[in-house]
């Protein structure tokens, strides 16, 4: 049989690895078709695409860059409001405890003078009872001393006028005495 295929090859016949030249123009024209619509309208789409898909993510590259870049400004403008935040509040404590210690020196101050008023008040009064008591014992010391003497003069000393003479007398006396005492 191979002897057969050689000699029809040899002679001129049909060969049949060889395609016919109908089949390969034929061939070539829908591969040229084929090639034309896959670059007009084929590779136009792929490219949209894969601009699109590179635009996206480049988008979202810049946009998370974006993102990071604001998001880093608001940390700091956070963390500068904090600081603020941390300044005032010292700023308010410093303020309160400075109060705090004005309020204790005024109400220091207030019972002072409230405590040196009651004290004023207090010698006043003390002074006022002790005039009184004076005026009441003279009183006393010069009604007893009238009657002793009128005893012991055997006279009346009701004038008040020589009555009086004799109480100054005698609280005079006694208040020289008693000085002389406390000073010995």
């Amino acid at each position: 049989m191979k002897e057969s295929l050689s000699v029809i090859a040899a002679e001129g016949k049909i060969n049949p690895i060889v395609p016919a030249t109908w089949d390969i123009i034929v061939a070539a024209i829908t591969f040229l078709v084929l090639l034309y619509i896959v670059v007009k309208f084929v590779v136009p789409a792929f490219e949209k695409v894969y601009q699109d898909r590179v635009a996206a993510i480049e988008g979202g590259i810049e946009k998370a860059e974006r993102a990071q870049a604001e998001a880093n400004a608001k940390l700091e403008e956070y963390e500068r409001q904090l600081a603020d935040s941390r300044a005032e509040a010292n700023r308010i404590r410093e303020e309160a405890r400075a109060e705090g210690a004005q309020i204790l020196a005024e109400l220091k101050a207030r019972a002072a003078a409230d405590a040196a008023r009651i004290t004023e008040q207090a010698h006043v009064q003390i002074e006022s009872e002790r005039q009184a008591a004076l005026v009441s014992l003279r009183s006393e010391v010069g009604t007893l001393a009238t009657q002793l003497a009128s005893k012991i003069v055997g006279e009346s000393l009701e004038d008040d006028a020589r009555s009086q003479r004799v109480v100054d007398r005698f609280i005079a006396d006694l208040e020289s005495s008693t000085s002389a005492g406390v000073t010995r």
